[in-house]
This record gives structure tokens, sequence and C-alpha cells, in this order.
């Protein structure tokens, strides 16, 4: 395959700058493949599983919220969060998804604290499921 250019920059810094082969990633639209030549393209991101297939090697990742740009065959991601696989904490996913179950299941709960309890625990679904990849 035809490599790109591919920067993934979040908030905490630079996570990767080199070439890849393919970018699979999860944007508010659905699931979205990009490879060399895509046509200029900016798109809203998700939650849910990046895929970074690079000098043979495919990656895979927790990507949340940010945005997708193909510029002129330069591709930059800039997810709030972004975490490979192998640097996730199994363990810590667990924990918040079952914060975020006890939050859902409190009949008292306000309508504010079900929606950041849904949230975390669409997020921890993701890690927990990227996790998986190591």
């Amino acid at each position: 395959m035809t490599p790109f250019h591919l920067k993934i920059v979040t908030p905490d810094g630079l996570l990767f700058d080199g070439e890849a082969e393919k970018l699979i990633v999860r944007t508010t639209n659905g699931d979205v493949a990009i490879l060399a030549r895509h046509i200029n393209y900016v798109a809203a991101l998700g939650m849910g599983r990046a895929v970074v297939e690079s000098s043979g090697n495919r990656r895979t990742a927790a990507c949340i919220g940010g945005m997708l740009s193909v510029v002129d065959g330069e591709v930059t991601l800039v997810p709030t969060t972004f975490e490979w696989a192998d640097k996730i904490d199994a363990e810590r996913a667990e924990q918040s998804l079952q914060r975020a179950n006890r939050v859902l299941h409190d009949q008292n709960a306000s309508d504010t604290d079900l929606r950041l309890a849904e949230a975390r625990l669409h997020r921890a679904l993701v890690r927990k499921n990227v996790a998986s990849f190591k």
C-alpha cells in the first residue's frame, strides 16, 4: 500500500508522526478509513476504536472526541483522548464501568449525573474493548 503522512496530536502532546498505510477511526457519523490520496476531508470524532497500519504493523487505540482532517494528503488526527491498546489499564476501565453502572442504577441520580455516567460507561466500554487488542 502507498503510505501517507499521519500526525496524531492530543492535548498531552504528539503521539505519532510518521508514515502510515491506513487509518481507521470512528467519526460522529460512523467509521471511516483513510488511505493515501484520500480527498480533502474534515470530520468530528466520536468514541471508538482507532487502527493505524504502518510499516506492516497494526496498532489499535481507544480514540475519544476531537477532529480528523485530510488536507492535500496530510492526515492529522486531533483526539481529545487517545490511548494505545497496550497502555490501557483494563482493571481501571472495569472500575470506571462499575462506578458508571452504579450511578445509572441510582434512582436518586440527577439528569446531569445520568448523562455523565452514560458517557463514562461508553468510554469505559471502548477502553475495555480496545484493551483486548494488546
